[in-house]
């Protein structure tokens, strides 16, 4: 077996490309100083916080004081910043991007591009990628579990399968192209995540009138208002109970030990709080166990449309059954009447989940009961709104689930090329 050689960064080469050493590819090296906060400042401080997979963030930078600026190393753009200290942030890296005024701290290294020989967003790419994090972890790294502290001199030390310059701007660009369309995919998101919640709070305080449009607010046009122990609401809404429009009820799995496994490994969907979790409102297609026909026996099936609802550890998180399950004791299912929109109920119920997880006695494990979900106050719109309300969360939500699709597309697309154009597994030379 060859030795391992400490100072390699080893990952395929199928272009055979020469090693280069980092002090050769960099100008400087090294790590920043304290800064001297202060209130005010044109100059800023770049601590670990600024340095994330997303790239440099300035919003986390803190004034530093323009009086103490002897013996700083200050941020040019193209250095590449690399945390240096601490379980979980050592190791992270970013391009610094900034026209501002910006000195290093002394928990990042920083590493100086030296131009026309390496290009930092390659250079950040290599490090980022998964041999660079290997590296790093196995040649680089001092200090114990929690105080782990990333040494500048073995950083110096490592050396790289380096391509030509312009390879290594050409990988750059196309790796940047595909990062600019995941940065701006994730904004989408975020935006959708926040409209969501809007429009959820909407929905269930103004409601839809009958020209499909959201009800004025309160304040605007209080006659279209009551009031209510849940607030303002619109006047047609009627007061109900969740017990009087849904069959009500827990899951169950009566055999002990839970375990046994022979009551398992068939198939039968059995789910269990933490898969009525993941699912966040939407559809619950996904499953951690199946019920053989002896561990239906011992359990109790749900149609497809059911609301499921945790009352054991994760208060009121729900879910809606795409097929039917079987599911423990430890989440209810609520059947909703015919003539009555399950997805409004849903959503209603989402709304009480601070309430119900208020209820729930502050014990090693929180839970609730039937007694707390089935005279849980509704107040229900006539048919119409209710499936006007649930088609215009829909229509959201399929949006933001297609936006959250394309971007773990390009993630993964991402993933593949930097292991096809880091490796030179797919050469560059046709674009160049």
């Amino acid at each position: 077996m060859s030795e391992v050689n400490p100072k390699r960064l080893v990952h395929p080469n199928y272009q055979s490309w020469d090693y280069s050493g980092l002090e050769d590819l960099c100008l400087h090296i090294g790590r920043g100083t304290a800064p001297r906060y202060v209130e005010s400042s044109e100059i800023f401080a770049i601590g670990q916080r600024c340095v994330a997979a997303e790239g440099f963030l300035p919003q986390f930078a803190k004034p530093h004081s323009e009086r103490a600026m002897q013996n700083v190393l200050t941020a040019e753009v193209g250095d590449v910043l690399l945390n240096s200290t601490g379980t979980g942030t050592v190791g992270r890296s970013a391009v610094f991007d900034d026209v501002g005024q910006y000195i290093i701290d002394g928990h990042i290294t920083l590493l100086r591009p030296k131009k026309s020989k390496c290009s930092p967003s390659w250079l950040n790419s290599v490090l980022t990628s998964n041999w660079g994090q290997k590296h790093l972890e196995r040649f680089c790294y001092a200090g114990s579990t929690n105080q782990v502290e990333l040494s500048a001199s073995a950083l110096r030390r490592t050396e790289l399968p380096t391509p030509l310059f312009e390879h290594q701007s050409k990988i750059a660009e196309v790796l940047d192209t595909l990062d600019a369309a995941i940065r701006g995919t994730k904004a989408v998101v975020a935006k959708l995540r926040a409209m969501k919640q809007g429009l959820l709070h909407d929905l269930l305080t103004r409601g839809i009138d009958a020209n499909g449009d959201l009800r004025p607010p309160q304040p605007e046009a209080p006659h279209l208002y009551q009031k209510t122990p849940l607030g303002w609401l619109p006047k047609e809404w009627d007061e109900t109970t969740l017990g009087a429009i849904a069959e009500v009820d827990r899951g169950q799995f009566t055999h002990r030990p839970r375990n046994d496994p022979r009551f398992y490994g068939g198939e039968f969907p059995f789910i269990q709080t933490g898969d009525v979790a993941a699912a966040k409102g939407d559809f619950v297609t996904r499953y951690s166990q199946t019920l053989n026909e002896r561990g239906v026996s011992v359990s109790r099936e749900f149609p497809a449309g059911t609301i499921a609802i945790t009352i054991a550890a994760n208060i009121a998180d729900t879910g809606i059954l795409a097929f039917p399950m079987y599911f423990p004791d430890s989440v209810v299912g609520a059947v909703v009447h015919e003539g009555l929109n399950t997805r409004f109920v849903e959503l209603w119920i989402r709304r009480a989940k601070r309430l119900l997880d208020a209820r729930a006695p502050q014990s090693a494990q929180k839970n609730i009961n039937l007694q707390d979900l089935r005279p849980l106050e509704v107040f229900l719109p006539h048919k119409e709104e209710q499936d006007a309300i649930g088609d215009s969360y829909e229509a959201l939500f399929s949006k933001l689930n297609r936006e959250q699709r394309l971007l773990d597309k390009l993630r993964l697309q991402k993933s593949g090329l930097m292991d096809d154009l880091l490796t030179g597994r797919v050469p560059v030379t046709p674009l160049l």
